[in-house]
């Protein structure tokens, strides 16, 4: 029976071996090499280990970041055991990251992810209530990882205010705002309401994604890549019209549904 997880920093050279090992074993590559991790770690960086006992089970990774005369923290990478992926394990790396961010001085946290994984998508908008800011298309053009090759590496780029209290507003599902839904074959439909939207008075509008991106993946590689194709048009829209993705509604469905605001 798996024990309670258990969160904390890392300071250590041994932990951040550690640290390789998961990253490996997640993604099934070179990992980011250790005298890289601790220059950031020393130098600002906030690096954190979930445990399982004595066994690390997950850990993420952040470093400072800075532009236009403002610095904040870049979340680069958090990884969980596949076994402890349902563990909460992830929710609780992210809120130490935050309460450790606070304490070192930090006002904001940014960090990208692909919009096609539901399950990011709704720890990053719904339990952490962050907000996607910006749309970037093959952002870090080809990666061989598991998870991600040979697919346009898509991302949206989340910004996590540290000092906003008020929660992302709560929306009432509307299927005649629905921009792009999934059809009983598992694909990609862009509705009517995408091509007669009027997107400077209507407020609120969902996208939907497969629950099960990587399953797609696995049966279909066409019908993956035009997820990614066909979501990149909608959502693309919705960001240079001033919309951010602010939740994402689960259902019993085959889909999930972004909900976008301005």
């Amino acid at each position: 029976m798996m024990t309670e997880i258990t969160i904390k920093s890392l300071s250590t050279m041994a932990e951040l071996h550690a640290m390789q090992k998961v990253e490996s074993a997640v993604w099934h590559m070179d990992p980011v090499p250790d005298h890289q991790t601790f220059t950031a770690l020393k130098n600002g960086g906030i690096l954190l280990g979930a445990y399982d006992g004595d066994k690390m089970v997950g850990f993420l990774y952040s470093f400072p970041g800075f532009k236009d005369s403002t610095s904040y923290l870049c979340s680069h990478m958090m990884g969980i055991l596949p076994a402890y992926q349902t563990s909460g394990a992830g929710v609780r790396l992210k809120l130490k990251q935050a309460e450790v961010a606070r304490e070192m001085g930090y006002r904001l946290i940014t960090w990208t992810f692909d919009p096609l994984e539901s399950r990011n998508a709704y720890l990053n908008l719904h339990k952490l209530e962050a907000v996607g800011a910006w749309y970037k298309a093959n952002y870090y053009g080809d990666m061989q990882d598991d998870l991600n090759q040979g697919l346009p590496s898509d991302r949206v780029h989340i910004m996590w205010d540290l000092t906003r209290s008020n929660a992302n507003p709560a929306a009432q599902f509307q299927g005649e705002q629905v921009l792009l839904d999934g059809d009983q074959g598992r694909a990609p439909v862009v509705k009517a309401a995408f091509h007669t939207a009027d997107f400077s008075t209507d407020n609120t509008y969902f996208v939907a994604i497969p629950r099960k991106f990587q399953a797609i993946k696995q049966t279909s590689f066409e019908l993956a890549k035009e997820w990614r194709l066909e979501t990149r048009k909608v959502f693309e829209q919705l960001f240079e019209r001033g919309f951010r993705a602010v939740d994402l509604l689960q259902s019993d469905e085959d889909y999930s549904y972004y909900v976008f605001a301005k």
